[in-house]
């Protein structure tokens, strides 16, 4: 086989079609690869247990990168460590407090495998309820005693960058922040400092795959750090351009098998 790679997939948008389903032909090509020695890892903004489904599909056997890096730890091995890096609930109820000033829909705040949800919302806790996670539903100044893995705000299009600005002036050395696009216009807040990309060092290195030997896929604004960060680049064609101008090459979308073309082409596997 050629030397050792570390591929890395980003779910939403990317490993994942619309409809949420990994392609035959992705997840044969991705076997493929296993087969023959290379290392296949998941790193998304989803927490875990709504990731797990994924992971088990594929079949894989590394270590796993939730929350955009926030939390990062091993499945099928609990003597790897676990790396859980969450926001200082201070600063937390101190957004929450703050958005009272903004128009928005919704917070949600996520400890782990915990949900609080501001206000009530049937819709959107069933899209967090994969995985049957606890669920609390309530002003979060009041409910949320833990400090969160990450916060997510629920708001319009046309209010997202005036919330941004706020978090950038007022709480730039304790969070950073990312955009999801839509169908959902959010805003997601981590600890300052971490993404995806610190998440897949802390993985690449155990497993002794050095950078040139890493290849990342994604589409969005919180895969800029590790598009930037991995040897090999790649961005979705239906990717942010953002995120095309820093990326090594542009595979074709979610929807036209791009991860497993790019890799057929890279590891000379013919398709089946």
């Amino acid at each position: 086989m050629s030397e050792k790679h570390l591929i890395v997939l980003d779910l939403d948008g990317t490993l994942l079609k619309d409809d949420k389903t990994i392609s035959p032909r992705t997840k044969s090509v991705l076997q493929n690869l296993k087969k023959n020695g290379h290392e296949v890892m998941i790193a998304t903004g989803r927490p875990f247990r709504s990731s797990e489904p994924y992971y088990h599909e594929i079949g894989m056997t590394t270590p796993i990168v939730n929350f955009n890096g926030a939390f990062v730890h091993h499945p099928l091995s609990v003597s790897w460590g676990m790396h859980h890096s969450p926001l200082d609930i201070k600063v937390a109820r101190d957004i929450v407090e703050a958005l009272d000033q903004y128009r928005y829909f919704n917070i949600i705040a996520e400890v782990k495998d915990d949900v609080y949800v501001h206000y009530h919302d049937d819709k959107l806790i069933n899209v967090f309820k994969m995985g049957n996670p606890n669920v609390t539903t309530g002003d979060l100044r009041r409910f949320l005693q833990d400090s969160p893995t990450s916060m997510l705000i629920h708001t319009d299009e046309d209010d997202v960058r005036q919330i941004r600005k706020h978090l950038s002036d007022v709480h730039a050395e304790v969070i950073d922040h990312r955009r999801w696009a839509d169908p959902w216009h959010v805003i997601e807040i981590v600890k300052n400092g971490l993404s995806k990309a610190v998440g897949i060092d802390k993985v690449a290195k155990d497993l002794g795959i050095p950078k040139q030997r890493i290849i990342a896929f994604g589409d969005e604004d919180n895969d800029l750090e590790m598009i930037d960060y991995a040897g090999t680049g790649v961005a979705m064609g239906n990717g942010i351009e953002q995120l095309k101008s820093v990326a090594n090459h542009i595979t074709l979308s979610n929807e036209e098998d791009g991860i497993a073309i790019f890799l057929e082409e890279k590891f000379n596997i013919k398709s089946a």
